[in-house]
């Protein structure tokens, strides 16, 4: 909660002159200026405040003054009095901008103005949702009664929580799996709801975004079951409900004529707020974008490490490969705190956050003994209490450096920080800014410093700065019409109580007509006059995270101790017999795999050797959505049915990346039903182009693996959540074909967006491809780490020239940027 009466620190080293001296080699023994490939400055800019609105209760602007509050900024009040006027509002502005005031000042005004009335809050994580308790419960109000409902409250409070909680934060599965499901027991809170506040909405896309989008349905259905009136004093009669006056959550009549609850939702800087708050919702969403928080001037580095030699696994030659980012940040946080730079490394996973926070460490001791004490690992896991310890000594200053997952992306609020380094591009540029902003959150200098990974889309970023900062943050994806979401939904929904009518055209219309029948001629539904029933004695089973069953328990045989947890997507890649499987720095090797039962067995081991599972995947094509012919080219959109079986594994030495052997593995295939991007050339217009036909599947495999990295470029996905295939002749197209597939039962949308926006997609992936500075390929342009087939065969100079041919003959579309690559 920002305000203009936040006291900014003292002094503090400059952000941007340890940026100089790295680039002039400063301490850093093997880097110069060719590490950083480009520096954006981005200006100070100077808040604007205005005056309370006239609603707002003395009580609340005392509490508010009194955590140094004194007036809002712009943004805050208007979207304050949007949702004031009961409309649905989505306040998407700046990390450290002060969301957070906007939704509390109409939520705790109309609580205390209304003592029947009561606020739902939703964050993606059980973290943000305590924390923001803590804020609420900080100020004071009397007779708010705020608490925390998820998985970690005691049974002996919950009872408590229903009946007289007027505030309760939880999240999306817990509202899924307890609170709906028990509405009968909610029934006075969801009567008088007046507010439903969801936080940190981007975080909501593909399969899990999808499924919120129907929990927040399934709300507003029960909402209207019990519903009334909100009596919010001082807004007039039309202005109550949806937008113009319109009555109910929807633009729709409730029960009896009442009207739901108002909508207000925060999100990082995004594309299409209002479009994406609406999808999510299903409401007509008012946007705030308008940032009228004070920044403080930010410099902005791309940082490539240095190219090292280094031996290929399966050859004697040397190719290039390039320093470790994880090393590399771990020297950069180093050298932060050693000059007083208090600083935050973001990485990509729970173990690169602990073996950054321990090299920095090291090495920091390694200059002056017990320096290394002031650097520390954040990361989901570790218990609340320790979390809220090491965010307190950050914020204090006892802790200067901190290397942390993207726990810390979201609006646990953090001030005082002068740097952040973000090792890995995040996957999307929404997230990128969000941990940029995390310096300078006290309207002073800052320094980020995006450092790429050895990856095709890290090393385009670095060199394309303008696909960085001149081109906006992209739109939530997500897809409520997904049938493998909708179905499970609507059998959720009807175990609620039965669906009618009227409840077709809340849930999506048409296709929830169709859907119905299907699960009534399933069995799971009933249809009768009066609606559809639930068959079942049970509830539905519905993973909202879309992680396909139960996760995969790792257990130590010896002494039956539960190491953790693994998603069943990944076990067969992560514990399949014979892995090596890393936890908190121990090495363990699997040696049985329980797929029935969920689990695997593993016993402590440090060998020093590496295990890389081996996919075997076929794709045949169910459906073509749409398609654009262009000649010799063809792009389409449509569903696949692809099923992949891991085969064997390879062992590698530790170091030289030696191959030891190759074993095999007996695992089941699995099957997915997606939806898939895919383009075809003809053999003709390949020729053409100089590539012979005996490299054709190199051309395409190396081009597949490209274009996989660069999706995310156009849509919000990160490399693992989608998959592909290339061949020289499918059986399906009878043609030269790459296919590019969401990972997600159904898809996720991102196929969608990547067919929309094709040339801008295919131009940069052509454009990286030809720019690399290999000879034959390397990780930085089509070899990937996901790739089932050792990255071979692979023709990296062919894939510039089959992308060639792509970008000549298809037209551009209105999603396409105008500069537009190749």
């Amino acid at each position: 909660m920002t305000s203009p009466a936040t006291v900014t620190p003292g002094p503090a080293p400059d952000p941007a002159g340890l940026l100089r001296r790295w680039r002039a080699g400063g301490q850093l023994p093997r880097q110069g200026p060719d590490a950083v490939t480009h520096v954006e400055r981005l200006p100070a800019r100077d808040g604007v405040s205005v005056p309370w609105p006239d609603w707002v209760p003395d009580q609340l602007r005392a509490a508010l003054a009194a955590r140094g509050v004194d007036r809002p900024w712009q943004h805050q009040a208007y979207a304050a009095e949007l949702a004031r006027a009961g409309r649905h509002v989505v306040v998407a502005t700046g990390t450290g901008s002060g969301k957070s005031l906007a939704y509390l000042l109409p939520a705790l005004a109309t609580l205390l103005a209304d003592p029947r009335a009561t606020v739902l809050y939703l964050a993606p994580t059980k973290a943000l949702a305590a924390d923001q308790l803590r804020t609420v419960a900080g100020l004071g109000l009397d007779g708010v009664r705020p608490a925390c409902y998820d998985g970690d409250t005691p049974q002996s409070e919950r009872a408590w929580i229903r009946q007289h909680a007027r505030f309760v934060l939880t999240n999306p599965d817990m509202l899924h799996r307890g609170i709906l499901p028990g509405h009968n027991g909610w029934s006075q809170f969801l009567r008088r709801l007046t507010y439903v506040i969801v936080d940190e909405c981007h975080s909501y896309r593909g399969v899990f975004g999808s499924h919120v989008a129907h929990v927040l349905r399934r709300l507003r259905r029960q909402t209207e079951r019990y519903g009334r009136v909100r009596q919010q004093p001082g807004v007039p009669a039309a202005r109550r409900g949806g937008v113009d006056g319109r009555t109910g959550a929807a633009g729709r009549a409730g029960v009896d004529g009442r009207a739901g609850p108002t909508f207000v939702l925060a999100s990082a800087t995004s594309g299409a707020p209002e479009q994406s708050a609406g999808q999510l919702t299903g409401l007509p969403v008012t946007a705030v974008t308008e940032d009228g928080a004070p920044r403080g001037a930010v410099t902005f580095a791309l940082w490539e490490p240095p190219l090292l030699p280094g031996a290929r696994a399966d050859t004697e030659d040397l190719t290039p490969a390039r320093r470790s980012a994880l090393r590399e940040s771990a020297d950069l946080l180093a050298d932060a705190v050693s000059a007083g730079v208090r600083t935050l490394a973001f990485v990509r996973s729970r173990r690169g956050a602990e073996v950054v926070a321990t090299t920095a460490r090291r090495a920091l001791d390694e200059a002056v003994p017990g320096l290394g004490a002031r650097v520390a690992a954040y990361r989901a896991g570790f218990l609340a209490e320790e979390r809220r310890a090491l965010e307190r000594s950050l914020a204090s200053g006892e802790l200067l450096g901190m290397a942390t997952t993207n726990a810390l992306e979201l609006g646990v609020d953090l001030v005082g920080l002068d740097a952040v380094l973000i090792c890995g591009y995040p996957g999307t540029r929404a997230s990128l800014w969000q941990q940029a902003g995390r310096a300078g959150r006290a309207g002073r200098e800052a320094l980020a410093v995006l450092i790429a990974r050895d990856d095709p889309l890290d090393t385009y970023l670095v060199h394309h700065p303008e696909a960085v900062f001149g081109r906006p943050v992209e739109a939530t994806v997500l897809d409520p019409t997904n049938p493998y979401v909708l179905g499970p939904q609507l059998c959720c929904a009807a175990a609620e109580g039965a669906l009618t009518s009227a409840d077709v055209e809340l849930f999506g219309g048409a296709v929830v007509k169709q859907t119905l029948d299907e699960l009534v001629a399933a069995g799971l539904l009933r249809r009768r006059p009066t609606g559809w029933y639930w068959t079942a004695a049970g509830r539905p089973d519905v993973d909202l995270r879309g992680e396909g069953g139960a996760p995969v328990q790792v257990v130590e045989e010896a002494t039956g101790r539960l190491l953790g947890t693994v998603d069943p997507g990944s076990s067969h890649f992560l514990v399949h017999p014979g892995a090596v499987y890393l936890h908190q720095g121990v090495s363990y090797v699997v040696d049985d795999l329980d797929l029935a039962d969920a689990y695997a067995l593993v016993h402590a081991e440090e060998p020093d050797w590496s295990t890389h599972a081996r996919e075997v995947t076929s794709l045949s094509v169910v459906s073509v959505r749409e398609y654009r012919d262009a000649g010799p080219v063809g792009l389409f959109v449509g569903d696949v049915d692809v099923t992949s079986q891991i085969v064997s594994y390879q062992r590698r030495r530790i170091g030289s990346g030696e191959v030891l052997d190759t074993r095999p593995l007996d695992l089941p295939a699995r099957q997915l039903r997606t939806v898939a991007v895919w383009f075809t050339a003809s053999p003709a217009a390949l020729a053409a182009a100089g590539i012979d036909p005996a490299d054709v599947p190199g051309a395409l495999h190396a081009a597949e693996h490209a274009a996989i990295g660069l999706l995310p470029l156009v849509a919000t996905c990160d490399r693992w959540d989608i998959g592909g295939l290339s061949t020289a002749s499918h059986a399906d197209t009878e043609a030269p074909t790459v296919f590019v597939y969401d990972g997600h039962p159904g898809g996720a949308g991102f196929a969608e967006r990547a067919y929309r926006a094709a040339r801008t997609w295919l131009g940069a992936t052509r454009d990286l491809i030809a720019a690399c500075g290999c000879d034959t390929g390397c990780p930085s342009c089509v070899q990937s780490p996901k790739c089932g087939n050792g990255n071979n065969p692979l023709g990296k100079a062919d894939a510039v020239r089959v992308l060639d041919v792509v970008l000549t003959n298809l037209p551009p579309t209105s999603a396409d940027q105008p500069s537009d690559p190749g």
